[in-house]
Order: structure tokens, then C-alpha cells, then sequence
């Protein structure tokens, strides 16, 4: 009776709009009042300050104004020119270059939707000026801007690391491989679909030797960021916390070196930060008061109980999460659906035999998918958003072919979860 009364909460609540964070906490007041033998709302303020005092949280606004830093700064154009000259010769052109721009604006955002309007606003000229198919090219962006939550330093990661109780440098190091694997799927799909339809490719714009090779100087701030960052979590040099912020400072350092950040961008950078950790802060704080109150009455315990009882596999429990996270991906953020769930799943994948690490990676990629997928995939929006005209479901269809590769991925790593876990066993040894 709780589990359904819960759900269509907050089902009815997500039709009628309300903001995510609104939600769960309306959720958990719903069973505090009606279901609780007791007022749960008294624990409000000690949940809450568990919840956001964890050290490793500090990496969250951290690696937001690491990423905002480089956007403001300029630098994020000049590293998709210097990736162009290299990348547009293929079928496919352009929107390969999304995908590699996005790979490495990645490492050093931690941010899916970060990624996807920065290298957006970059690229989306490119449509009409080179003659690309519209539907693709835009799929090529959100795609691309997943991969943020993913491929190392992911903000989602160490959200998952706290909730797991699991080491957020061996999700760092597990989720390396996998980041670049699909990243190298995603321009498979681009590439066998201009293939097909080489009036997809457009026209490709011209470089020379000489361009190529003097503009890879533009790609090592990205690199050097990346080292920084996960170079001193995988030498245990750091923590996630302090990478972040040794990240934050080097950003900083390179961005006034180059004479791309100015006072007004940097004030630009710190409210964005703001605005976007507030949001996340406030997700996780209600989504932890949710989560208290369904483990305060038994239900966390009640639902491990009766997956247990169903003696299902751990495929056949596989297969029936991917399939109600790609429905909750349809009405709910990847942070949200996280801090909402992840109580209750994780010690049942866990019961039935899975890493928790790598199933901390499916997990991220089954985000990446929830992120495209409508009618509330977020970086759907963010690319729409960007556009001066068009339909939304051109956004949508465009994105289909990468959606299909990241459910093909998940199939791959679940036959082959070495993919996922031979990374941090090396360097464990």
C-alpha cells in the first residue's frame, strides 16, 4: 500500500511538472503523515546534515566550477577547432568532432548537461553552414554531451561512491575504458549511418598539415587538467575532494595564462556554479529524507525480502532493472532517479552476486540513456534549447541510433564485465 501510494505521488506530480526536489520531498511528507507510527519530519534536520556534510561532496561544486571556468574562458573553442582538423575528414565529418569534443570536455566537466550546451553552442552553426542532416547532427550532441557523467571526473560518480558506501577512485578507474569504448560507438553510429546516406556527411571544411599540428597546442589544457585530476586520484596522490579543487585552481591558473577569463566571466562562472549545486544539493538532501523514511518502515528490507523470495537470476533481475530505469528515465533526472533508488537497488544487486563497482558503471550508462530519452531526457532539452528554430522531435529521432548503442553497450559489458573491472584490478595490484 506505502510502495503504491508512494508512486503515484509521485508519478502525479511529475505529469503535473513540479520540480524534482518538490517532489520527493512532498513523497516523504505524504508517508511521514500518513504511514509513519511517529513524525519523521522531526529527523529532517540531522538527515539533512548527514547528508551534506560528507567530505566527498565537496567535489561536486568543485568540478561544476572547473568545468564553468573552462567554458567561460574561451578555451572550449579552441580545443573543438583543434579536434576538427583532425576529425572531419570521416564520414560523417563534424559530428564526429562533437563526439570527440564531448569526450574530452568530459574529463575535465564531470557534467552531462555542461557538456552538452558547451560543445552545442560551439558546433549547432555548423548544421546549415556544411550542409549536415539536422536530425543526426543533434543526436550527435546530446549523445555526446552523456558522456559527461561517465568518463572521469563524473560528478554522478561520487554521488553513487557515497551512496554505495564504494570507493569513488575504483568507479574513477573502472568507468575510464568504458567512457572511451562508447564514445568509440557513438561515432560508429554517425559513421555507418553517412555511410548509408552520405548526403548526411555535409560539406568538409579544409586544413592543412601545418593547422593540424600547431593546433594540438590547444589541446593540452584539457589534458593537463585531466592529469591533474585523475592522474592524483589514480596515484593516491588525492582524494576526489582535493582533486577537484587542485583542478579548480589549475583551471584557473591556464584559463588567466591565456587571457581568457576576465572578472565579469569568472562572476559568471561562480553563479553558475551556484545555481547548479544548489539545484543538485537540494535533490539529495530531499531524496535522503525520502529514502529515510522508507528504510524507518521497513520497506528498503521488505523489498530485498521479497526479490529474494521471487529466486530470480541475476540476469533476469539485470534485465528487469535496465528495463524500470529506461521508464524512470522517462520522467526523472539521472541525479534524481540515483538518490531515489539506489538504497533500495544496490544491496540487491549486491545480494545476487554483482560488483557493486560495475554495476556502479551500468548504472551510469543506464543515466547516459535517461538523458535522451523523452519525454524528459534532459540534454534533449538542452539542445533544443539552443536552436533558433525546429521541432523538438527532431532532437529526439536524431538521438534514437546512439540510444540503441548504449543499450547495445550495456549487453556487451554484461557479457564481457572485464571491460568494466580489469582497470582498477591492475592498478589495485
Amino acid at each position: 500500500m506505502l510502495i503504491s501510494v508512494a508512486l503515484f505521488v509521485l508519478f502525479l506530480l511529475v505529469i503535473a511538472g513540479v520540480p524534482v526536489a518538490a517532489i520527493l520531498g512532498v513523497v516523504a511528507l505524504v508517508i511521514s503523515e500518513f504511514f509513519a507510527f511517529f513524525p519523521l519530519t522531526a529527523a529532517v534536520g540531522e538527515v539533512s546534515w548527514s547528508a551534506s556534510s560528507e567530505f566527498t561532496l565537496l567535489a561536486v561544486p568543485m568540478f561544476i566550477l572547473m568545468g564553468e571556468v573552462l567554458t567561460k574562458s574561451g578555451m572550449t573553442d579552441r580545443m573543438y577547432t583543434a579536434l576538427d582538423a583532425w576529425f572531419n575528414r570521416l564520414p560523417g565529418g563534424v559530428m564526429h568532432t562533437n563526439i570527440a569534443a564531448a569526450t574530452m570536455f568530459a574529463a575535465t566537466s564531470g557534467s552531462s548537461v555542461a557538456t552538452a550546451a558547451t560543445i552545442g553552442t560551439v558546433s549547432l552553426s555548423n548544421i546549415e553552414r556544411y550542409g549536415y542532416n539536422p536530425r543526426l547532427f543533434l543526436g550527435s550532441l546530446a549523445a555526446g554531451g552523456t558522456l559527461g557523467i561517465l568518463i572521469p571526473p563524473s560528478i554522478n560518480m561520487v554521488l553513487y561512491g557515497m551512496l554505495a558506501n564504494t570507493s569513488v577512485t575504483d568507479l574513477y578507474m573502472a568507468s575510464f575504458i568504458p567512457g572511451l569504448v562508447l564514445a568509440g560507438m557513438f561515432s560508429l553510429a554517425i559513421f555507418l549511418a553517412c555511410v548509408i546516406k552520405p548526403s548526411w556527411s555535409g560539406r568538409v571544411q579544409r586544413y592543412t598539415w601545418q593547422e593540424r599540428i600547431l593546433g594540438l597546442r590547444h589541446l593540452l589544457p584539457p589534458l593537463l587538467l585531466f592529469l591533474i585530476v585523475v592522474g592524483t586520484i589514480y596515484g593516491g596522490i588525492a582524494t576526489p575532494s582535493e582533486a577537484a579543487a587542485m583542478g579548480v585552481i589549475a583551471a584557473l591558473v591556464i584559463s588567466l595564462a591565456g587571457r581568457g577569463l576576465t572578472v565579469t566571466r569568472l562572476i559568471a562562472a561562480f553563479e553558475g556554479t551556484m545555481r547548479t549545486t544548489c539545484m543538485i544539493m537540494l535533490i539529495i538532501l530531499t531524496a535522503m529524507f525520502l529514502n529515510f523514511c522508507l528504510g524507518s518502515l521497513g520497506v528498503t528490507d521488505s523489498v530485498l525480502g521479497l526479490v529474494k523470495g521471487l529466486e530470480l537470476g541475476k540476469y533476469e533481475l539485470l534485465a528487469i532493472l535496465v528495463a524500470i530505469y529506461l521508464v524512470l528515465g522517462c520522467f526523472m533526472d539521472p541525479i534524481s532517479m540515483m538518490v531515489s533508488t539506489a538504497p533500495i537497488v544496490i544491496p540487491l544487486v549486491v545480494a545476487v552476486g554483482f560488483d557493486p563497482v560495475w554495476f556502479g558503471v551500468v548504472f551510469m550508462i543506464l543515466s547516459e540513456a535517461a538523458m535522451i530519452t523523452p519525454p524528459i531526457g534532459v540534454n534533449l532539452f538542452v539542445v533544443q534549447s539552443l536552436r533558433k528554430s525546429g521541432e523538438f522531435r527532431d532532437v529526439v529521432i536524431g538521438s534514437l541510433p546512439f540510444l540503441t548503442m548504449i543499450l547495445a553497450f550495456i549487453l556487451v559489458i554484461t557479457i564481457w564485465p572485464k571491460i568494466v573491472l580489469w582497470l582498477p584490478g591492475v592498478l589495485a595490484k
